[in-house]
């Protein structure tokens, strides 16, 4: 037995009366094929046995599920943010979606399964995207006033005369720009480039999706290059690269330019247009730098760059297709959840419908949480700096409102790692702590390549786990 809230570990090595979600065929709505070997090869069952009842709701959630991605990428991550998810996901699963559910027949129907928008999955779903939109809204004005007061405070420098400059840079500084501007990419390659990409962007995309008007797709190109120098630029000088608000932005303008009959599909693809074309600027210029300290030729970043790109084009479909056929993508209540697919769709939706699309109280709680957001993000920046490290990230506590807690228990097992390691060797912990984490994260990923093969040829796990109360 493994004690912990109450359970204990079972394995069951004769896997052929197990109804777990690997072993049973349980049809998903949004995939009406019936489906074998949906879960992880070896599964972890806790939600779904008769005996949960019998435990408060506040546990259903909270378990250590294995999972050595989650607990590597908690190795690497600060305590700060392991211990905001661990905030974030007491707040919901152990307080929130408790007393939410209490009100089932009253702000919500009661007939309605607690996985569809106007149920209790509305106000997950919806709590979680206004904690991201204020931490996101609030960084973006950020900076943006961080980038205009740069901007502003080097257009007043007139008087520095060039040749102070030439003395104070050194020999290797001169060598690098050298090297730099040698090998400097045309001007009008770059024009010709963009504008030939966008002509077979704007003829492509309406093709895979008719929701996308050819008009969008200009709008989102056009938009896309003073919105990627800003971002660049203030990426530059934060290190934060404020894309994916950039994107945010993006899919509302779509959203609701498109209406209820286009807006969902024609904002979301809006938003992968404008996020990723503001991203790569902000990326490239990283490439340019490391490039120009080691006088590596930006022809040759440039031609990497596309390379790399080509190579995207056909490994992420291909990986894409593995594992949608293997996996059970999108389930909420699976292993591969992909939660911010469904936060981007409940922004579309919301973009479309407005308000109207909320449950009952739903804005309410929203509005606050987005509020609580900005207020956080207000504290930690006027805080001293000794107290700064104490004020939880609402990014991070925004994700397992989806997730679960599960997704906080392994990043603080991999906090408890890194001070148990630092505590017993701290030299040896500071220099090895992001091999093995990398090597979680890695074997851990690699592993499901196999793990889809063996699923794809209806092959079943030998162990199955699963949790029950303990006596």
């Amino acid at each position: 037995p493994i004690s912990g809230f109450g359970h204990r570990l079972q394995i069951d090595l004769s896997k052929r009366d197990c109804n777990c979600c690997t072993h049973k065929r349980i049809p998903y709505p949004s995939r009406r094929k019936e489906r074998k070997n949906a879960g992880p090869w070896i599964c972890e069952e806790l939600r779904d046995q008769p005996p949960m009842e019998l435990l408060p709701v506040v546990l259903h959630r909270f378990f250590f599920d294995f999972s050595l991605t989650y607990v590597g990428a908690g190795m690497i991550c600060s305590h700060l943010v392991n211990l905001s998810t661990l905030f974030g996901a007491v707040l919901s699963w152990g307080i929130m979606w408790p007393l939410i559910s209490k009100q089932k027949g009253i702000w919500y129907p009661a007939n309605v399964p607690e996985s569809s928008m106007t149920s209790l999955f509305g106000y997950k779903s919806f709590m979680c995207v206004a904690l991201i939109m204020g931490d996101g809204l609030y960084h973006f004005i950020k900076l943006t006033g961080i980038t205009a007061k740069s901007l502003h405070a080097q257009s007043n420098r007139k008087h520095v005369k060039r040749a102070a400059n030439e003395d104070t840079v050194s020999f290797h500084d001169l060598q690098r720009n050298e090297v730099f501007t040698r090998e400097y990419i045309p001007n009008w390659l770059a024009y010709a480039g963009y504008a030939s990409l966008s002509i077979i962007a704007i003829i492509v995309i309406p093709i895979m999706f008719r929701q996308a008007k050819w008009y969008y797709v200009v709008v989102a190109y056009v938009l896309a290059p003073v919105l990627g120098f800003s971002n660049a630029y203030g990426t530059g000088l934060t290190d934060m690269s404020m894309s994916y608000n950039y994107g945010k932005i993006a899919l509302f303008i779509f959203a609701a330019w498109g209406g209820k009959d286009d807006g969902v599909i024609a904002g979301l693809v809006g938003c992968a247009i404008v996020k990723q074309l503001v991203q790569v600027s902000a990326d490239l210029m990283h490439d340019y730098k490391t490039g120009h300290l080691t006088l590596t030729s930006p022809r040759s970043l440039l031609v990497g760059q596309a390379i790399g790109t080509v190579m995207g084009c056909i490994v992420a479909p291909s990986t894409f297709l593995l594992f949608y056929k293997a996996f059970d993508i999108g389930n909420p209540d699976g292993y591969w959840k992909a939660p911010y697919a469904l936060i981007y769709r409940n922004m579309a939706i919301l973009g479309v419908e407005g308000f109207s699309a909320l449950p009952k109280r739903c804005l309410e709680l929203s509005v606050a949480c987005f509020a609580f957001s900005v207020l956080v993000n207000l504290v930690r920046d006027f805080s001293p700096q000794k107290y700064r490290n104490y004020v939880p990230l609402p990014m991070a506590m925004a994700v397992p409102f989806l997730v679960g807690a599960n997704f906080a228990i392994d990043m603080c097992v991999g906090s408890l790692v890194v001070l148990a390691w630092h505590k017993m060797s701290r030299k040896e912990a500071t220099l090895l702590m992001p091999a093995v984490a990398s090597g979680f994260i890695c074997g851990d990923g690699i592993w499901m390549f196999p793990s889809s093969l063996l699923s794809l040829a209806k092959v079943n796990p030998p162990i199955c786990m699963k949790f029950t109360p303990g006596s």
